[in-house]
């Protein structure tokens, strides 16, 4: 009997010790061995979030999107350079984002013009040309020829005629849209040309300058004609701000247009009454 009692006495402490401790009862399962502890819901209390395997603390990503994204490769951006670039402001051109060029060189203008790009078809406004950037703009506009990517010039000159390796001359190539001023064979500038339409064609063979007219105006077109180097009848070389401003867009009235200014000047500085004009196809 008194060990009954004392055994009564030693279970009644333990379930005591149970209840303050907060311990749960671990019941076995089938098999005999005991099962995992049981989730005890505070109440009041903010349930815990899922957590994946590794136990971070997320839910588990659905099906198939498990794998991170690579962001988009960048092709060109600032400062980049080169035929690629051409195309890209000619293609920009294209969609009337860039107004300028091409000019080869992914300047500032560039930037913005690819940024506004990007923004009006809800793409990150980087202002860099990435792969995405890039196909949305090849789906939206023609391949380049190459007078859209030299429109504005820029073009690699071809190489000379035979006939302007001797002597001073200006050797002007309508194939290649340039002029080579030269001094017994030896290029010393090139500059980027543009000449008469159809209608009003630059008359083509071996002449030589005639008259040189600083600040020239046309009494037949009542135009502009700054630098003006006569070499056949009313033709001359000369510079012109239409060219300058529209490119190949434009044509002349049989003249050799400059748009770039600096140049002809220099050029007009060094050429004399008498110096060999060659113009050829």
């Amino acid at each position: 009997m008194r060990t009954t009692g004392m055994g009564r006495a030693i279970a009644a402490a333990l379930a005591v010790l149970a209840a303050l401790t907060g311990c749960t009862v671990q019941p076995q399962n089938g098999d005999g061995k005991r099962g995992s502890p049981v989730h005890i819901e505070i109440p009041g209390g903010t349930p815990s979030p899922a957590r994946t395997p590794g136990g971070s603390g997320t839910a588990p990503a659905p099906p198939g999107d498990d794998k991170p994204r690579a962001a988009p490769r960048v092709l060109w951006s600032r400062g980049d350079t080169g035929r690629d670039v051409r195309e890209l402001q000619a293609r920009l051109r294209q969609v009337a984002w860039l107004f300028d060029g091409p000019t080869g060189t992914y300047d500032e203008q560039t930037e913005q013009a690819v940024s506004g790009f990007q923004g009006k078809r809800g793409l990150p406004r980087t202002g860099e040309t990435d792969t995405v950037t890039w196909q949305r703009l090849l789906g939206m506009t023609r391949e380049p020829g190459r007078w859209d990517l030299y429109l504005m010039g820029g073009q690699p000159a071809d190489p000379p005629d035979p006939r302007c390796t001797t002597g001073r001359v200006l050797c002007v190539d309508k194939t290649s849209r340039t002029l080579r001023w030269m001094i017994d064979g030896r290029t010393v500038s090139t500059m980027a040309v543009r000449f008469g339409s159809q209608y009003t064609p630059t008359r083509e063979g071996v002449f030589s300058v005639y008259w040189k007219s600083r600040d020239h105006v046309s009494t037949l077109y009542d135009s502009p004609m700054p630098y003006a180097m006569f070499f056949s009848g009313g033709q001359a070389v000369h510079y012109s701000a239409d060219f300058a401003a529209r490119g190949y867009a434009g044509a002349s009235h049989g003249c050799v247009n400059v748009r770039d200014e600096a140049a002809i000047a220099g050029l007009y500085a060094q050429v004399r009454n008498g110096d060999k004009v060659v113009v050829s196809r």
